[in-house]
């Protein structure tokens, strides 16, 4: 299998029906350089031996997805319902994973606040944030701050812009807090070619799938089979220095084509293809790389 000239990942969302092991020794052999990690796929009595073997795969670590991952209610994990508990389970993640997991960034989005108070839950978000990123250096990580599409306001998210996102980062004065850029959620931003440039060292992951109207609350679908402008994604974010690993993540419930019904070795090595022909087309700068 031809070498990519980037560091390609998949995030364990995208293959939900596998087993977290099916993932690590599929992911290998089809190419895979990274993993993002699903913590809710880890087995609770084997999780650090599941950890360890990622490395003994040959695979890399591109991200954490904790099993609470928001720091308000949303519908993916609508419990528990107090924001106190939700910071003490993302802060038992990385005190439990961190040591696996060595400068990676454990990806967190803003939840739905209750009544919708965007400005209170960037304000709460940003201090728990700051409070929360001295636990992950002292456990050797990063934290990750996701804005999600607007399809997902006061649902999954309080803010869906990387502007509301690095606001936010930047109110934690923490060098520990940054970016996850995932492009399905951002790509219709306005401005966005200013937001990357402000962003710069900031964006410590990013994912990408593509998009067509979405049937469902989770209806993503292969790169470079829908509407998104990746080649033109890829190059803005190659720009501001980025050289991470570029993670395909897909959701695909609640819809009669669901790609995890597939054959879920073609979907990787398709997103696999699908990534390499953005980036071929993303211009000098990648293809310098």
């Amino acid at each position: 299998m031809a070498s990519l000239p980037f560091t390609f990942g998949i995030s364990e969302f995208t293959t939900m029906p596998w087993t977290f092991d099916q993932d690590v020794e599929r992911y290998a052999r089809l190419g895979v350089d990274t993993i993002e990690v699903v913590e809710a796929k880890l087995d609770g009595e084997r999780f650090a031996e599941q950890m360890q073997s990622i490395s003994a795969a040959g695979l890399g670590i591109s991200g954490v997805q904790p099993q609470v991952r928001t720091f308000f209610s949303s519908k993916m994990m609508p419990d528990p319902k107090p924001l106190e508990e939700r910071v003490a389970c993302m802060r038992k993640t990385i005190e439990r994973l961190g040591r696996f997991a060595p400068g990676v960034p454990f990806i967190t989005n803003t939840g739905a606040h209750p009544k919708g108070d965007m400005a209170e839950a960037m304000t709460i978000v940003s201090r728990e944030l700051r409070e929360l990123a001295k636990i992950a250096v002292d456990h050797g990580v990063t934290l990750a701050l996701e804005p999600l599409n607007p399809t997902s306001v006061n649902v999954e998210s309080a803010i869906w812009t990387v502007d509301q996102a690095l606001d936010v980062i930047e109110a934690t004065g923490s060098d520990a807090v940054g970016l996850c850029l995932d492009y399905w959620n951002i790509w219709q931003n306005e401005g966005l070619d200013a937001a990357m440039s402000r962003a710069g060292d900031r964006i410590f992951t990013v994912q990408a799938s593509d998009w067509r109207t979405p049937r469902s609350f989770a209806d993503r679908i292969v790169p470079g089979d829908g509407a998104i402008p990746l080649s033109g994604l890829i190059a803005m974010t190659r720009a501001t220095g980025y050289a991470k690993p570029w993670v395909v993540e897909i959701f695909s419930n609640d819809v009669a084509d669901s790609l995890y019904q597939d054959d879920l070795e073609a979907v990787v090595m398709r997103c696999r293809d699908g990534m390499a022909a953005a980036w071929a087309g993303s211009g000098p700068l990648a293809a310098a790389e």
